[in-house]
Parts: structure tokens; C-alpha cells; sequence
């Protein structure tokens, strides 16, 4: 009789449980030959014994496999694929080392697997924007972060976009996506709405930037559109956002105010939506885009519609206390928020807070047609130009507005 005929039967499992694990050891040696010892097919043939064998087999059988795969230029697909989908501790070698990891590979893990497996994924270097963009559709906060924390992640227009809106509603992303290089100026300017202090310092000193360069490229193109009488809706809200002039002569001569200082000088005396929408007209922008920044929480935006039209630091402070926003905390100290106002206006070139309070108009305004606000008013972004900044602009910066 054999031995193996002659143990007792308690002794069967334990027997066969150790036969198991050397099996399972031999065969991860055998995948894990060089190419000058086994071909392809033999490496794809032994993967799939262990594909099966790794179904039952102990977490940290499971793991040691995965560290000694890590390493490998060529693994079998199949025998990748289970384990990518294992538990977080099982994935992460391969996750973190594997090297030869495909987008795919990646892409269908993030896919199948859960949250804790896409943060690894994020942590990876080297990410793709088809890998990127894949991790962040799931809008998962912490694994958003980790994404837009990875130098070497790239990320498409697209992906940055998704982000942007996100942002809303999770201001913890607004500091990392600021710090993004693929961040354009369109981004950055409607999330200035919902940042916090610092962010929107960040935003000025980085993305205010001048229109120098148009403004001399198109020069000679005013005199040859005010002689067709801006008759072209396009070329004149182009142009009107390239101008040097900021303040509208033509709602100065109908207005009942002597001018844009004399209306903020009636605001003084209280801040009543007619004021606030004279002030818009005078200031060339419209009676919404003045609302919106009348109604600012952090003030900054006023600073900036006062540098953009010339208006005194006196001006400006009669707007704070229009809009009765303090000036001294309750121990006499000036208030970090009109503090916070006063080094904004101090901070920035009239030019280039033209070029952020004309963005502002363009996305909160001039985009604005009755399909737009009714797709505002549903939430339904479906229904905007996915190609218009600013329509992606006036969609994020005035939900809250609706209700939403």
C-alpha cells in the first residue's frame, strides 16, 4: 500500500494543502522564467493553471504571486487580470511596480474593481489621459486628488473640464487643480466663484492675464467694424472683450447719474437693485454679471470690477459699506475680509482685471440665450454647447442661482 494510501484520513487535507502551495510556488517559477527558457504559449498555458489555482488559494499566496509578477516585462494576461482584481493588498504590487501594465490593464481594473484599487491606480506614475480620465469619471474625491497631485498624470481638456464642475462641490479639489499645468484661464476664472482666500489669489496671479498681444493684432479692425455700425454679433462681442475702454459711454449719456463714481456714491445711501444694475451699464457689463458680483461672499470680485473701471480705492470702499460688509473686527482691528479686498485692488493691473471681469460678462451674459438658462434652470447639461467655454462657464457659476 502506499503511503499515501496508508494516512489517516484528518492527515488527507493537511497533505493535500501543502502539495497545493509547493504546486502553486513551482508554477509561479515556471511563469516567471526567463524568455530564452519558455515560449509565450508555454507561459500563457501556465498561467491559466494558475488563474485556477489562485480561485482558492490563501490572501497571501495570492500576494506573494502578485509580488513575484511585478517584476516581470511579460506576464500572462489572464493570470494579470485576476489578480489586478483582487483585494487591495493582492493588487497593489502589481499596480504599483508592474511596469508593463497596459492602459487596458489599468482601465478594466479601475472598471471592475472598487474605490481603494482606483487610488492605487491613481498613485501610479506615468498615468495616460485615457487612464486619468477613466479614474476620474467615478468623481471619487480622494482618488480625483491623488490624480491631480501626480506630476508625471496627464490629463485631457476634457478630463480638466469634468473637474472643474466637480469643484463646486468639493472645494478641497480647487487647490490641487490650480496647480494643474493643463488648467486653462476659462477654468480657472468661473472657479474663482467657489474657492476659498488663497485660491483665488492663486487664480489672479496666475491666469489674469494681459490682452496686450490681441489688443494690438486687431487694432485696426475697430474703425473697420464701427463703419459697418457693429452690425456683426459676433466680431462685436469678440471685440468688445479685446478693447482697451472698459466703461460704456453710451450708458454713461443715458444714464441719470453724471457717472460711474456718482452712481457708486448714490449706492452709498443704500444698495438697491437699480443701483446695482446703473452700476453694470457704467461699468460695461451687464445688470447680471454686477449682481453676481455685488452678492459675492468674499468681496474680491468688487475689488476687481473697481481696478477694471478706474474707480478709487474711496470708491471702493463705499461699495464695502454698501453692500454692509465690515471694515473693523469687534477689538478694532481692520476685518481680514476688507483687508483681503484692499490687497486685491492693490495687487492687480487695470488691464489685466479687465480681462477677468470681461470673462465674467462674456460667461455670465453674453452666452446666455432663453436654451441656456432654461438648461440652468433643469441642471441639464446636455443641453449646452460642449465646444463654448462660455456657455460650461454660466452652466457652473450660476446653478447655485437656480436652486441647484
Amino acid at each position: 500500500m502506499s503511503s499515501s494510501a496508508a494516512m489517516s484520513e484528518p492527515d488527507v487535507p493537511q497533505a493535500t494543502s501543502k502539495a497545493r502551495h509547493v504546486l502553486l510556488r513551482r508554477l509561479t517559477d515556471v511563469v516567471c522564467l526567463p524568455a530564452s527558457r519558455i515560449n509565450a504559449f508555454e507561459r500563457a498555458v501556465t498561467g491559466d493553471l494558475l488563474v485556477d489555482m489562485l480561485r482558492l488559494a490563501p490572501l497571501e499566496d495570492r500576494r506573494r504571486v502578485a509580488m513575484r509578477l511585478a517584476p516581470l516585462a511579460e506576464a500572462p494576461n489572464s493570470l494579470v487580470r485576476i489578480l489586478l482584481r483582487d483585494e487591495p493588498s493582492v493588487a497593489a504590487p502589481l499596480i504599483e511596480q508592474c511596469a508593463s501594465l497596459t492602459d487596458v490593464d489599468l482601465i478594466g481594473c479601475a472598471r471592475d474593481a472598487d474605490a481603494p484599487h482606483r487610488l492605487l491606480i491613481a498613485a501610479r506614475r506615468g498615468l495616460s489621459e485615457v487612464v486619468t480620465e477613466v479614474l476620474l469619471s467615478f468623481g471619487e474625491d480622494d482618488v480625483i486628488e491623488a490624480v491631480l497631485k501626480s506630476a508625471s498624470a496627464r490629463l485631457s481638456q476634457t478630463a480638466i473640464e469634468g473637474v472643474v464642475a466637480l469643484s463646486r462641490l468639493s472645494p478641497g479639489l480647487c487647490a490641487p487643480l490650480l496647480r494643474r499645468s493643463e488648467l486653462r484661464p476659462s477654468g480657472a476664472y468661473v472657479m474663482f466663484w467657489w474657492c476659498g482666500p488663497e485660491e483665488r489669489r492663486t487664480v489672479l496671479q496666475r491666469f489674469a492675464v494681459s490682452r496686450e498681444v490681441l489688443q494690438d493684432s486687431v487694432e485696426d479692425l475697430f474703425a473697420m467694424v464701427a463703419a459697418e455700425g457693429w452690425t456683426d454679433p459676433v466680431a462685436r462681442k469678440a471685440l468688445q472683450f479685446i478693447e482697451r475702454r472698459q466703461r460704456n459711454r453710451a450708458a454713461i449719456e443715458r444714464s441719470p447719474y453724471a457717472g460711474l463714481e456718482a452712481a457708486v456714491a448714490a449706492a452709498g445711501a443704500g444698495l438697491k437693485r437699480e443701483i446695482v444694475s446703473e452700476i453694470g451699464y457704467l461699468s460695461g457689463v451687464k445688470p447680471l454679471t454686477a449682481a453676481k458680483i455685488m452678492g459675492d461672499a468674499g468681496g474680491e470680485p468688487v475689488a476687481i470690477l473697481c481696478k477694471a473701471t478706474g474707480l478709487s480705492r474711496l470708491d471702493l470702499q463705499t461699495l464695502w459699506r454698501a453692500m454692509r460688509r465690515p471694515e473693523l473686527t469687534p477689538d478694532g482691528d481692520v476685518h481680514p475680509d476688507w483687508e483681503r479686498v484692499q490687497v486685491t485692488y492693490e495687487m492687480l493691473a487695470v488691464d489685466r482685471a479687465q480681462t477677468v471681469l470681461r470673462y465674467w460678462n462674456w460667461s455670465l451674459s453674453s452666452a446666455l440665450t432663453p436654451a441656456l438658462l432654461q438648461a440652468i434652470r433643469d441642471g441639464d447639461e446636455a443641453l449646452i454647447d460642449e465646444y463654448s467655454a462660455p456657455e460650461k462657464a454660466a452652466m457652473l457659476a450660476l446653478a447655485e442661482n437656480f436652486g441647484r
